[in-house]
Formats: structure tokens, C-alpha cells, sequence
């Protein structure tokens, strides 16, 4: 039998790393992209940051991946993934020189939110290929570990991505208006997705699936109808359904709280007017929460082995319930840290744990069109979660309401949807 290895091991792993690379190099530039479009949006002096501004800022981000979920699965299950994703980081950079341009060139409005839309929507598309791939590029019994690494790597990268883009906006302002050095910082980010690409490019055309008997027929105008095979499937595996609904609670109240961070470091901790004050505390916030992610894949697997999947996941998200109500007590920077690291560490052992379970209920084909429907669940609840918090904010950010009730929120799934008597243990590796 093959034994379980050590996440050292895994990224040393030559198979499972030419996916990695792949991954981690699109995320790291996701973050120097999401830096510049941060800046330009949000920190710009010229434009002051709101709770409803933001939380269509994610709008904006997550629509794409909701409108073309359902045919997502469709395309992965039926072309080759590799090559789905090649193509789609070859026209991403070039989307991504539009965007520069347009702002370059001061445009604003519907035309650069379509391009952004186009951009972010084909980034839908780059990272259900990659996890869908993950279970073909490693064994069953390390696919806990797999995910663990490639989802918190990943997140790791897109803060190493924004922290690049802070330093070099830095650089850019010193003989650049703020949104010349934006658009400079998003031509930095075209050339990031044209190396993923070219990492890509190294994969084998049906080295991540769907392997040649394992390609579906039809025409790609099915993905609504898939999506509904998908859901029927979910169905029949209710402790992965049930996981996915975790995952999405978890991820919108991450958003909801994420929202709360921006407008108290935007406008309460610091000064208003000193919009590079507020994108560094930001980003420093973002980093601890970095750190959290980290922890949190790292422990996972250990928990998994101690506890079970099933049980791991109701801790996890209880604790989560515990740390949010750190910012009812009060909101200043020490605490909003410590929210943030707490969070970020008990919903990653969240996500990680699910995205292996969720893989190991499915064969390869129907993970395109699972994973579609995981993809438009979660999403759906984050743009939820942010207009709903643009309801409840105040323009400071400061409001113990919101984290009161992320902290129930999440209080009930771990003990209404992942009650035992639904979402029982059925194995623990």
C-alpha cells in the first residue's frame, strides 16, 4: 500500500510540481493584478473608498465565475484541461495589456469593467482545470496533502503577488501619476501570465485529464444541463454537499469581514487622505492572514488523522465562530490581526479538507462538473456576503454587528449542516 507523505515531499514531487509551478506562478501574479486593480479602484486619492464601492469591486471579480460555471465542468470534461489552460493564460496577458492601456489612457466605466470581467472570468476556468488535475498528478491517500498545498501555496503567492505590486507602485510613483504606475504594474502582470503559460506549456496535452476514455460527448451548450447532473450527483453524497455548503459559509464571511478590514484601514485607522497608508496596513493584514492559511493546510492532514475528515471540518469552522467575535469586542489593529490569522487558519483547514473529500466521492468524469457547481456555490455566497455587508457597514468599517453575525453564521453550520447525524464519518484518512 502506499504510504502518506510529508509536504515537503509532495513539492518535491517532479509530477505533481510541473502542476504546481503552474498554479503558484498564475497566483502570484493574480496578486500583483488584484494590487494594481485594488489601487485603482479603491485606494486611489481621488476616489474614496465605500462599503457598497467594494462590495461591487467583488461583484465585479466573482460574476464571471458564477455566469460561466456551469460551463466550466463542461469544457473540462470534455477537452483537453492543459490546453484549456494554455490558451486561457495566453489570453489573459493579452486582456490584461487592454486594461493598462485603458487606464493608462484614463478610461473608466463599462469598458474596462468588461475587460476586467473577461479577465477574471478566464481565471475561473485556469483554476477548476488545475484542481480538477490535482488527483491525476498524485495518489488517493495524499490528496488531503495535495490540496492542501496547492491551496495554500496558492494563497500564499497571490500575497507575495500583492506585496510585489505595493513595493513596485512604490517605485512607479516616483515619476508616474497613481494610475500610469497602476497600469504599469498591470503590464508587469500580463508578462506573469504569458511565464504561466509557458509553464503550461510543459505539461502533456492529457497528462491533467480527461483521459481519452474518459471524454465526455456532446455539445459544450450542455453546461446547464451538466450542471444539473452535477447537483444530482451532490445529491447522492451529502457529506460533500453538505461540505461544499461549509465551504461557501465560511468563504462569504471571510468576505464580509475582508470588506470590514478595508474600510478600517481606508478610513479609521488611517488617514483618509493618505490612501498608501491604507493599502500598506491592508496588505499587512492580508499577509497575517497569509500566515493562517499556511498553518491551517499545514495542521489539516494532522487533524484529519487524529479525528476523522467529517469531525475535523465541525471543529474547524466552530473555532472560526470563536476568533470572529474578537472584532465584537473591539475593532483596532492588533485585534483585526489577530481575526484575520484566526480565520484565515480555521477556514483553510476547512477548504482543504472538503477539496479532498469532495474528490475522493467522484472519478474524473464528473469532477469537471462538480467542481463547477463547488465553484458557482461559493461564489454566489461571497457576492451575497459583500452586498450584504455594504448594507450593514458604516463608511468607517467600524461595526461590531457584521462580525457578530458572521460568528453565528458560521456558529450554525458547524452544528445545523454539520451536524453528525448528516454529516457522519464515513473514513478518516
Amino acid at each position: 500500500m502506499t504510504q502518506q507523505i510529508t509536504l515537503w515531499q509532495l513539492v518535491r514531487d517532479k509530477k505533481l510540481f510541473r502542476l504546481l509551478r503552474v498554479r503558484w506562478s498564475g497566483q502570484f501574479t493574480d496578486g500583483l493584478f488584484q494590487s494594481a486593480l485594488a489601487s485603482f479602484l479603491l485606494f486611489s486619492p481621488e476616489r474614496q473608498a465605500s462599503a457598497t464601492s467594494a462590495a461591487v469591486a467583488f461583484a465585479v471579480v466573482l460574476l464571471p465565475y458564477s455566469v460561466i460555471g456551469p460551463f466550466v465542468g463542461t469544457l473540462l470534461d470534455r477537452f483537453s484541461r492543459q490546453r484549456a489552460i494554455l490558451f486561457s493564460n495566453l489570453s489573459r496577458s493579452a486582456t490584461l495589456l487592454v486594461i493598462a492601456f485603458l487606464i493608462y489612457n484614463d478610461y473608466t466605466g463599462t469598458v474596462i469593467t468588461a475587460f476586467v470581467l473577461i479577465a477574471f472570468g478566464v481565471n475561473r476556468l485556469i483554476l477548476a482545470g488545475l484542481s480538477a488535475g490535482i488527483p491525476l498528478m498524485t495518489t488517493p491517500l495524499n490528496l488531503i496533502s495535495a490540496n492542501a498545498l496547492a491551496v495554500t501555496g496558492g494563497s500564499v503567492w497571490v500575497v507575495l503577488g500583492g506585496g510585489l505590486g505595493l513595493g513596485l507602485r512604490k517605485i512607479f510613483d516616483r515619476f508616474a501619476s497613481a494610475d500610469h504606475s497602476d497600469a504599469f504594474l498591470i503590464v508587469a502582470a500580463s508578462v506573469g501570465y504569458l511565464i504561466a503559460a509557458l509553464l503550461t506549456s510543459l505539461l502533456a496535452k492529457e497528462e491533467i485529464g480527461p483521459r481519452p476514455h474518459e471524454i465526455v460527448k456532446g455539445s459544450i451548450t450542455q453546461g446547464l444541463k451538466e450542471m444539473r447532473e452535477g447537483f444530482a450527483f451532490l445529491s447522492n453524497h451529502a457529506d460533500a454537499a453538505r461540505g461544499i455548503v461549509a465551504v461557501a459559509i465560511h468563504r462569504g464571511g471571510l468576505t464580509a469581514l475582508t470588506l470590514t478590514a478595508l474600510l478600517l484601514e481606508r478610513n479609521s485607522f488611517n488617514d483618509p487622505a493618505d490612501s498608501s497608508a491604507g493599502l500598506a496596513g491592508l496588505s499587512f493584514t492580508l499577509s497575517i492572514a497569509a500566515v493562517g492559511f499556511v498553518i491551517g493546510a499545514l495542521i489539516a492532514p494532522r487533524g484529519v488523522a487524529k479525528v476523522g475528515r467529517h469531525r475535523w471540518m465541525r471543529l474547524s469552522i466552530a473555532a472560526a465562530s470563536v476568533s470572529a467575535l474578537l472584532l465584537v469586542i473591539d475593532r483596532n489593529p492588533v485585534l483585526l490581526a489577530a481575526t484575520a490569522f484566526f480565520t484565515a487558519l480555521c477556514g483553510q483547514s476547512v477548504k482543504v479538507t472538503n477539496d479532498a473529500l469532495v474528490q475522493s466521492k467522484i472519478d474524473d468524469f464528473f469532477r469537471g462538473r462538480v467542481f463547477a457547481v463547488y465553484d458557482v456555490v461559493v461564489n454566489a455566497a461571497i457576492v451575497s456576503s459583500s452586498l450584504l455587508a455594504a448594507w450593514v457597514l458604516p463608511l468607517s468599517g467600524d461595526s461590531w454587528q457584521l462580525p457578530l453575525g458572521v460568528s453565528v453564521a458560521w456558529f450554525l453550520c458547524a452544528t445545523v449542516v454539520l451536524r453528525p447525524k448528516k454529516f457522519f464519518i464515513r473514513d478518516v484518512a
